[in-house]
């Protein structure tokens, strides 16, 4: 009797907690979606995809040992648990055994070792000392508050978006040019850290064509939420047209409007800060060369059209909090033109 009234009681608390733990995990599987743009769980490259592995095999190990655990606190609830029966012998004082003993050190760390090997591999395979002999070099610098990208072998300078070939190995080379923030790309490549003086990489190879999401993980600033960008993974012949398109120099002006908005550009406080190839040449700001083929804007964090394109110009810090870019003041026509120059930067 009192072993059927211990198993009511413990059926009915399992029953209870495991209604509570559904009811509790249902607005948390409403949030699930793998088209989630930070879903870790969706692997575009060679290294997430053995990331996930490592991760999958570490929750292999610690399933088993919840249910290793969970069955011997069961085998010794219903054992040992008090019930009517003959007088049992009082448990010895002092009671020793080398080989438990011996068991529960050498399971642990058999455990441990079995997790650490294949994360140390790993590891180094995201550490590679050499880049592979035809990988892409993408050298980023993190600022207050957006991603500064060149292409050394393609001469090819740009902003908070970047194109990546399918199927090619790719390294990004990362350092700051002020505080320390995070370069994270959750469906390509992990994170890393992004140090001032310092250089750390990310080597991995892309294997799906598509637009991927990422940001500054690190707390860098007033703006550091909208330190945005996009890794766009192109075809071979997509790519290259891309890089032949973004190392040529800005178009001309051509058009009343576009070319009123050039002279506006020249004489505004534009060209001490930005670059457009051909025209003005300012280190401060992102490069505007072809700014028309960018989807966003202020760090990733607005779609590019003329609409935003204008707000961002008459008000930055309103659309930025702690943008480092002054308001021009521009209104009317002036501000249209301008506006129409830029977005004719393709």
């Amino acid at each position: 009797m009192a072993r059927a009234g211990l198993m009511a009681c413990i059926r009915g608390h399992v029953e209870r907690i495991g209604w509570s733990a559904m009811l509790a995990m249902l607005p948390l599987l409403s949030a699930c979606s793998l088209k989630f743009p930070a879903n870790t769980f969706v692997a575009h490259s060679d290294l997430t995809r053995a990331i996930q592995g490592l991760y999958w095999e570490v929750i292999g190990w610690t399933t088993a040992i919840l249910i290793l655990v969970c069955a011997l606190v069961f085998l010794i609830l219903f054992k040992y648990s008090t019930r009517p029966g003959p007088e049992k012998k009082p448990p010895p004082e002092e009671f020793e055994s080398l080989t438990l003993e011996i068991a529960w050190i050498a399971g642990p760390a058999l455990v441990l070792l079995l997790i650490a090997i294949p994360s140390i591999r790993l590891v180094f395979a995201s550490q590679q000392v050499a880049p592979p002999p035809d990988a892409l070099i993408v050298e980023i610098t993190g600022h207050q508050w957006w991603w500064e990208a060149t292409y050394p072998q393609y001469g090819i300078h740009t902003a908070n978006e970047f194109h990546l070939p399918v199927g090619r190995p790719v390294r990004f080379v990362l350092t700051s040019a002020d505080v320390i923030h995070s370069f994270w790309m959750p469906q390509l490549g992990a994170k890393r850290d992004v140090v001032p003086g310092h250089t750390n990489q990310i080597t991995f190879t892309p294997t799906e064509t598509g637009e991927d999401f990422g940001e500054c993980a690190e707390f860098c600033g007033t703006s550091h939420a909208n330190m945005r960008f996009r890794v766009f993974v192109d075809t071979k012949v997509g790519f290259d047209n891309w890089a032949t398109n973004m190392a040529s120099a800005a178009r001309p002006a051509v058009g009343g409007r576009v070319r009123a908005g050039q002279n506006i550009f020249a004489t505004s406080a534009c060209t001490p800060c930005h670059t457009i190839r051909g025209f003005s040449a300012g280190k401060i700001a992102p490069d505007l060369t072809h700014f028309a083929t960018r989807t966003t804007l202020a760090g990733g964090s607005f779609a590019n059209t003329p609409s935003n394109v204008a707000k961002w110009i008459t008000n930055p810090e309103a659309m930025k909090p702690g943008a480092q870019m002054p308001a021009l003041g521009l209104r009317g026509p002036e501000l249209t033109d301008l506006v129409a120059y830029l977005e004719s930067l393709k």
